[in-house]
């Protein structure tokens, strides 16, 4: 797999419900985790002595965190509002040549900096909120 710009990860959001995505914004330093819990059955009877973990158990999650600009101001507003109006309409996270995933995410934290002489710029993060799907690019 050749290298790829982390300006092109995007964040998507659905604007209706309806599966109409538009990008909210373009991130320049970006990072996407995926989280599994784990669940013991080890008892005496565990071969060995060994830990045993039942497959397919546990909670799953996914986290995206980035900062970079919006894309416009009318972004800017339908993620502010998604923050302060606490609702997880559905999300697609979009890495090149790697894949989608969509699914719905609350905005858990958002933040905005900038310089005298440079643009405004935020910083975001994003927990899953419910069943996340994979697409591969």
């Amino acid at each position: 797999m050749a290298a790829q710009g982390g300006k092109d990860l995007l964040i998507k959001i659905d604007l209706d419900g309806q599966g109409l995505f538009e990008t909210v914004a373009g991130l320049r330093a970006t990072r996407i985790s995926f989280n599994a819990q784990s669940v013991d059955v080890t008892s005496l009877d565990s071969a060995g002595g060994w830990r045993e973990l039942l497959g397919g158990a546990g909670v799953r999650s996914a986290q995206v965190s980035g900062s970079g600009v919006f894309r416009d101001a009318a972004s800017d507003a339908r993620a502010r509002q998604v923050f302060f109006d606490g609702v997880v309409p559905r999300f697609q996270v979009i890495v090149p040549d790697f894949g989608i995933v969509e699914g719905p995410f609350q905005i858990a934290g958002l933040e905005y900096a900038g310089t005298l002489e440079g643009e405004a710029t935020f910083e975001m993060s994003l927990v899953s909120a419910g069943e996340l799907t994979f697409t591969a690019l």
